[in-house]
């Protein structure tokens, strides 16, 4: 989880420091660089967007995997159990006979 934290922080320091040096170099006229600013954050939202959206449908599959894991791990010791009191409570017939 760190890892895309870290790698979500990384993308939006790098997109705002590229619309900045965008603003600070453009020679172009404000309400030009205004539209060419808007554009580039519409991409970079629907590109973060898509980032994210990919990694939370992964974040799902492997909850989803560990769960059945879990519930598969659970009913076989639920079955190692019940053997268990089984073989107890069969010695413990036996030997009361």
């Amino acid at each position: 989880m760190k890892k895309v934290t870290s790698a979500m922080l990384g993308f939006v320091a790098g997109a705002a420091a590229g619309v900045l040096t965008g603003i600070l170099v453009a020679p172009d006229k404000g309400s030009k660089t205004r539209k060419e600013i808007s554009k580039k954050v519409k991409a970079y939202s629907q590109e973060m967007s898509e980032t994210i959206g990919e990694k939370v449908d992964s974040l799902k599959d492997q909850v989803n995997e560990a769960m059945d894991e879990m519930r598969t791990k659970a009913k076989d010791a639920e079955a190692k159990v019940k053997e268990k009191v089984n073989e107890k409570s069969a010695e413990k017939s036996a030997a009361q006979k």
